[in-house]
């Protein structure tokens, strides 16, 4: 049995309804077409797991989840400038816009009406967020509210065959997932991790043996360091059709959904979702961080930066980075046949967030003492040295995105079109050679060329 269920209503004739939902009640993630003469319209639930692409064409309308299904409809030497903008200088926007012109991404509870006339998006109104948090009761256990809810949310999961698996890191998202899929009793489940390798990943494997013993999963670890960006063998270097702007770790992460899929399993759990629940910060006073200059950007690319906030998707109801990694590492998961869900952004979850105190999501506090609360140690709950990608990307760079970076100065689609300067990113080349670390922006300039490449 599917993860998904497809519902069919034409009572109303001469109009017809498909919904494609999660297989579960309550809370369900949908997508929905709606056909009556003259005009099609689509429109998407809040959870934005695996959002549309649209074309028109011909006067017919078509309708992906994976961008290169579009393909045919692609056209490099069309980029919304703005949306290029974004992707060198690493200000990502959650908006209908992509890279290229007439394609759009389906928003979450946003809809699309196609006519003769052509085919137009609609945004929802903004959600409404808690503002500010509120005062516990007394006597009010914040953890146990925390853990039941949860449980619950997973418990909920659209599984049939029970056979599931968890993205372990080691970390305190990934971690309280855990504790929470093992409290759910599912017959089978399967934990998969990337270790970043070094003295930081000596630890992470530690941590995410602990987490492996402690909830009795079977467990398969892969060295990051192994698939790094750019490496031989992925997505890249084979030039395969894929998204422009997906995961700087597609490769490693590649890895990881085929032995998802291999055990069979139909879900992923994540942890996706964790920073962003815990973020101290007031949704009034919120800002967004000074970006990095880019020092090889072209004056197509330059006049474009003040259009970057233009056209966005109102305030949804889970967090805009969620969405928006949501959009560039879901359509691998689906390639491989697994359903990706992420518990700790379910509207429950979020709501219960934003009305508790600061002190409780400070440093992620009230997530590390369910840890503790678990049995598990304080260097599980607490690790003086998180894992991070850095190194990882470093070696990519290094070994396999340089050499990429000399085939572009010969012929670049980027360069040709004015968005980047072909002379300032020669030097930034000259200088990555001898510096002790590869400037980790020349990732996205790189992963943006391979990708417009990889769809021509």
């Amino acid at each position: 049995m599917s993860t998904l269920v497809m519902e069919v209503n034409d009572d109303q004739a001469p109009r017809v309804r498909v919904r494609v939902k999660e297989c579960k009640r309550d809370e369900a993630d949908f997508v929905e077409l709606t056909m009556e003469p003259g005009q099609a319209r689509l429109a998407a639930g809040v959870f934005g797991t695996a959002p549309l692409y649209l074309t028109e064409k011909a006067g017919e309308l078509h309708a992906s989840w994976d961008l290169t299904m579009l393909r045919l409809h692609l056209r490099a030497d069309r980029l919304v400038s703005r949306v290029v903008a974004r992707t060198l200088t690493r200000q990502h926007r959650y908006t209908s816009e992509t890279l290229f012109e007439g394609v759009y991404r389906l928003t979450e509870r946003a809809s699309a009406t196609f006519t003769t006339s052509g085919l137009s998006i609609h945004y929802p109104k903004p959600a409404e967020h808690v503002l500010e948090p509120r005062t516990l009761r007394p006597g009010i256990d914040p953890l146990a509210a925390l853990d039941e809810l949860l449980t619950d949310v997973i418990r909920q999961a659209p599984t049939a065959t029970g056979c599931v698996g968890i993205e372990l890191s080691g970390g305190a998202d990934s971690g309280n997932v855990a504790l929470a899929v093992k409290a759910a009793r599912f017959p089978e489940v399967h934990s998969f991790g990337l270790l970043v390798g070094g003295g930081t990943g000596r630890q992470q494997s530690e941590r995410r043996r602990a987490f492996a013993e402690h909830c009795d999963f079977r467990d398969t670890a892969t060295s990051a360091m192994q698939h790094p960006p750019f490496c031989p063998g992925g997505v890249r270097a084979l030039h395969k059709p894929h998204d422009p702007a997906g995961a700087f770790y597609q490769e490693a992460f590649d890895v990881v959904r085929e032995q998802a899929a291999a055990r069979r399993c139909a879900v992923m759990f994540t942890g996706s979702g964790g920073d962003e629940i815990n973020a101290h910060h007031s949704r009034m006073q919120a800002e967004l961080p000074t970006p990095e200059p880019v020092p090889w950007l072209g004056s197509k690319a330059v006049r474009a930066l003040a259009e970057v906030n233009e056209h966005l998707a109102p305030i949804p109801v889970l967090p805009v980075p969620t969405l928006m990694a949501f959009g560039m590492h879901n359509p691998g998961f689906l390639r491989a046949g697994v359903w990706p869900v992420s518990p700790l952004v379910h509207p429950r979850i979020v709501r219960f967030m934003e009305q508790l105190p600061h002190e409780h999501k400070r440093g992620k506090a009230l997530f590390r003492e369910r840890i503790r609360r678990a049995g598990l140690p304080e260097w599980v709950a607490a690790p003086a040295e998180p894992e991070n990608f850095l190194a990882v990307l470093e070696k990519g760079l290094r070994s396999y995105g340089l050499p990429v970076l000399d085939d572009m100065l010969k012929e670049s689609i980027l360069v040709d079109l004015g968005y980047v300067d072909g002379k300032a990113l020669a030097k930034a080349g000259r200088n990555a050679d001898s510096a002790p670390v590869v400037p980790d922006l020349l990732c996205d300039v790189l992963a943006l060329e391979v990708g417009l490449r990889s769809l021509m």
